[in-house]
C-alpha cells in the first residue's frame, strides 16, 4: 500500500501543480480573457473532482503505513469537496455579479488553498519516500 500511496500522492502533486501553474497560465496567456475565463470556469469542476478522487485514494492507501500522511491527504479531500461545492460557486457568483472585491478575496482564498494542497502533497511524498 505504501507504493500506491506514494504514486497516487505524486500524481496528486503533479496534477495540481500542472493545472495551477501550467494549464491556467497557458490559457490566460494564449487566449483572450473573454475566451479563457469561461474555459477555465468549466475546467474547475473536473479539476476538483480529480483532486478529490486522487487525494482520497492516496489518503486511504497511506493511512495504514503512515497515519499522519493519510490524515493530511484526506484533509485535502475534504477541503477540496468544500472548495468545489461552496467556494467555487461563490467565486462564480461574485464574477457574474460584477463584485470584483469579493471575487479577489474568494479567488485569493482558493489560491492559498491550492498552494497549501501542493505543499501538503510534497510533504507527504517526502514522508513516505524517506520513512
Amino acid at each position: 500500500m505504501t507504493t500506491i500511496a506514494l504514486l497516487t500522492t505524486a500524481l496528486l502533486f503533479g496534477g495540481v501543480t500542472l493545472f495551477s501553474f501550467g494549464f491556467a497560465a497557458f490559457l490566460f496567456t494564449s487566449l483572450p480573457a473573454e475566451t479563457a475565463s469561461p474555459l477555465i470556469r468549466s475546467a474547475f469542476p473536473h479539476f476538483y473532482l480529480c483532486v478529490i478522487i486522487t487525494s482520497a485514494l492516496a489518503g486511504v492507501s497511506a493511512v495504514a503505513s503512515d497515519t499522519m500522511s493519510g490524515v493530511l491527504l484526506l484533509g485535502i479531500t475534504v477541503t477540496t469537496i468544500l472548495a468545489r461545492q461552496i467556494l467555487m460557486p461563490m467565486i462564480n457568483a461574485a464574477t457574474d455579479g460584477g463584485q470584483k472585491k469579493q471575487f479577489k478575496v474568494l479567488h485569493a482564498g482558493s489560491v492559498v488553498l491550492t498552494l497549501t494542497h501542493i505543499v501538503i502533497a510534497a510533504y507527504v511524498i517526502l514522508r513516505i519516500a524517506n520513512p
